[in-house]
């Protein structure tokens, strides 16, 4: 049982373990890049992607942090005096909801090794 506590540390310390997830926030906006920066989203959250509408505009965008439960919902929003119908897009991967070049869900390093350290203490504790 000793040899538990390590990877017990391990997993408690280490963001990467849990449901924590970074993901790019980015207020409305209608301009079509939308960089934004990084936020961190809790444990039952997901990253999204708002793509919003309204009849005789060009459409808007946001990103961020949101319940799972909204994903996939269509609510309407004010911006710039106009109410634009936004649908929310979600994912789940690292920094998802980044664009072109963001991680779309691949384990991260330190997830890796947690794995790795986990399975060499389960293989010491059983031999």
């Amino acid at each position: 049982m000793v040899l538990g506590w390590p990877l017990v540390l391990v997993l408690v310390l280490c963001p990467g373990a849990t449901g924590i997830k970074d993901c790019v926030f980015c207020e409305l906006t209608d301009s079509t890049q939308c960089p934004g920066t990084h936020m961190r989203c809790g444990d039952d959250e997901d990253c999204f992607i708002g793509h919003g509408v309204a009849q005789g505009v060009g459409p808007i965008i946001n990103k961020g942090c949101v319940h799972s439960t909204s994903c996939g919902r269509e609510e309407p929003v004010s911006y710039m005096g106009l109410t634009y119908s936004l649908t929310t897009t979600c994912c789940s991967g690292q920094l998802c909801n980044g664009g072109a070049g963001s991680d779309t869900g691949t384990p991260s390093l330190a997830l890796s090794l947690q794995l790795l350290l986990g399975l060499s203490l389960l293989l010491q504790y059983c031999l």
